[in-house]
């Protein structure tokens, strides 16, 4: 769960009081979480913005509000203030906000989509091109959708058999294949 450093804590909790607004608190969210465009936030709380779900962590004089879609994706987060001749800098690092850690036990769901934005996007990235999962049916076929320089492209079949799904099957035996659902008419930034 979220770290947040003694130094850090003492910085939030200075510039709370600054606020002068009883019950003033923080939130810690991350903007589409589980992307590549997953982005660690951190803003005031008034009491009248608490949302229900939100999960409370006090420490001491800190108040913290975690939102309930980021928590899983703050797995080893920790925010920290260090001192400097400017005053200092608040940083936050989340290194699981764009992809949770996935263990064997994790839903296959989330094992299949950890494979493809740590292994298979960054090759696809040279390309301009990206893959996702939009689901796994009964049958157990990870059906996939292709994105930016890979809709269209005429190696996509290659790239598809001989790439995505050996990498897959080997790794998840309990997949029985991929589909691929992308209109690949729609190629006007294909790679090839």
């Amino acid at each position: 769960m979220l770290i947040i450093t003694d130094s850090a804590k003492d910085y939030l909790v200075g510039l709370l009081a600054k606020q002068n607004s009883a019950g003033m608190a923080v939130r810690v969210f991350i903007t589409q979480p589980g992307t590549p465009y997953a982005e660690t936030c951190l803003a005031y709380c008034r009491p009248d913005e608490v949302n229900e779900n939100d999960e409370i962590m006090d420490q001491d004089d800190l108040r913290v509000y975690l939102d309930k879609q980021s928590i899983l994706y703050m797995e080893d987060a920790k925010i920290d203030f260090a001192k400097d001749k400017m005053g200092g800098q608040l940083t936050i690092k989340a290194p699981n906000a764009k992809m949770p850690k996935v263990t064997n036990d994790s839903p296959l769901e989330e094992q299949i989509t950890y494979i493809l934005y740590n292994e298979i996007n960054p090759g696809l990235a040279s390309h301009g091109g990206e893959v996702k999962l939009v689901e796994v049916t009964e049958e157990g076929l990870a059906i996939l959708e292709f994105g930016g320089g890979c809709q269209g492209c005429s190696a996509v079949d290659v790239t598809l058999k001989e790439g995505i799904e050996k990498t897959l099957l080997t790794k998840l035996p309990q997949l029985s294949g991929v589909r691929d659902v992308t209109d690949h008419t729609q190629g006007d930034n294909a790679y090839m």
